[in-house]
C-alpha cells in the first residue's frame, strides 16, 4: 500500500549523472573499468569452474571461496555494466525499481562478502587449531547450515533498506551524482524526513561488518597462538601459508571499506568526483585480484590453473 500511496512520486526515472566533474574524460575512463570487469568475471568463473569440476577442490574452504567468487560477480555486475553504459552511450535514465534493484544487491554483496570472510577464518582457525576434527565439524550439512545462515543474515540486513526508500516521495530532483544508485544518495533526493534511512543505513550494515571483523580478528589470535605453539619452523610456515591469500583478501576488502566510510564521515575536505571514483574501483577491483591472489598464492587452484591451460594448449 505505501508503494501504491506514492506510486505518483515515484514513477519518473532517476538520471545518474557518472563521475561529476569529469564528465568529459567519461569515455577514456570506461576502458579501463571495462578491462578490469572483465578480468573479474573471467577470473571468477575460471575459479568456479575449477572448483565445481575438480574433486580435490570439494572441500570447506574452496566452497567457501566459491561463494565468494560468485558475491564478487553479483557486485562487479549490480555496477559496473550501467557505469559503462552512462560513461559509453550516455544511458543515464534508471527507472526506480531498476534503482532499487541495483542498490539492493550491491549492498547485499557487500554485506554478504563481509560474513563470507567471517565463516571462511573460522574455516582456517578449525583446520589449524583442531586439525583432527576439522571433517567432522565442518561437514556438508554444517557448510550448507552457515552457508543458507550467513545469505539469510545479509538478506535481512539490506531487505529494510528498499522498503525505507519506498516509503518516501521524490518530488524534487531525480538527478543522482554518481554512477550508481545507493542506499543514503538516493535518500537524499527525497523531500521529506530521512533520519531513520541515515540512522540504519549507516549504523545496522557497519556494525554488522565490525562485529565480521571482530571475529576475524578472534580466530587469526587463536590461529598464531597455534601456530606459535608448533614445534618446529617449517610446521608453522606450511600453517601459515594456508592462511596467506585469506589474509591478502581481508586486507583488499576491509582497508578501502574503512577508508571510504571514514572519508565519508570525516573528509569533508575531499572532494565529491574523489569519492565517486574511489567508490566505483571499490567494486570492481577486489572482485578482480580475489581470484588472482588466491590462483597464485594456493597451490592446489595454481596447480589446476596451469593444468587447465597447459592441456588446452596441447589439444
Amino acid at each position: 500500500m505505501v508503494t501504491f500511496n506514492l506510486s505518483s512520486y515515484n514513477t519518473g526515472p532517476f538520471i545518474l549523472v557518472g563521475i561529476p566533474g569529469l564528465e568529459q574524460f567519461h569515455v577514456w575512463i570506461g576502458i579501463p573499468f571495462c578491462i578490469i570487469y572483465l578480468v573479474a568475471v573471467v577470473g571468477n568463473c575460471i575459479l568456479l569452474y575449477l572448483i565445481a569440476m575438480e574433486r580435490s577442490l570439494h572441500e570447506p574452504m574452496f566452497f567457501f571461496l566459491s561463494m565468494l567468487a560468485m558475491t564478487d560477480l553479483i557486485l562487479s555486475t549490480a555496477g559496473v555494466p550501467k557505469t559503462l553504459s552512462i560513461f559509453w552511450l550516455g544511458a543515464r535514465e534508471i527507472t526506480f525499481s531498476g534503482c532499487l534493484t541495483q542498490m539492493f544487491f550491491l549492498h547485499y554483496s557487500f554485506v554478504l562478502d563481509s560474513v563470507i570472510l567471517t565463516a571462511m577464518a573460522f574455516d582456517r582457525y578449525v583446520a589449524i587449531c583442531s586439525p583432527l576434527r576439522y571433517t567432522t565439524i565442518l561437514t556438508p550439512k554444517t557448510i550448507i547450515k552457515i552457508a543458507v545462515g550467513i545469505s539469510f543474515r545479509s538478506f535481512c540486513i539490506i531487505l529494510p533498506v528498499v522498503f525505507l526508500l519506498t516509503r518516501l516521495p521524490f518530488c524534487q530532483t531525480h538527478i543522482i551524482p554518481h554512477t550508481y544508485c545507493e542506499h543514503i544518495g538516493v535518500a537524499r533526493l527525497a523531500c521529506a524526513d530521512i533520519s531513520i534511512n541515515i540512522w540504519y543505513g549507516f549504523c545496522v550494515p557497519i556494525m554488522m561488518v565490525i562485529s565480521d571483523v571482530i571475529l576475524i580478528a578472534i580466530s587469526y589470535t587463536l590461529i598464531l597462538c597455534a601456530v606459535f605453539r608448533l614445534p618446529t619452523r617449517d610446521a608453522r610456515q606450511k600453517a601459515l601459508s594456508t592462511c596467506g591469500s585469506h589474509v591478502c583478501v581481508i586486507l583488499m576488502f576491509y582497508t578501502p571499506a574503512f577508508f571510504s566510510i571514514l572519508a565519508h564521515r570525516f573528509g569533508h575536505n575531499v572532494s565529491r568526483t574523489f569519492h565517486i571514483m574511489f567508490a566505483n574501483l571499490y567494486i570492481v577491483i577486489p572482485p578482480a585480484l580475489n581470484p588472482i591472489v588466491y590462483g597464485v598464492k594456493t597451490k592446489q587452484i595454481r596447480d589446476k590453473v596451469i593444468l587447465l591451460f597447459s592441456t588446452k594448449g596441447t589439444k
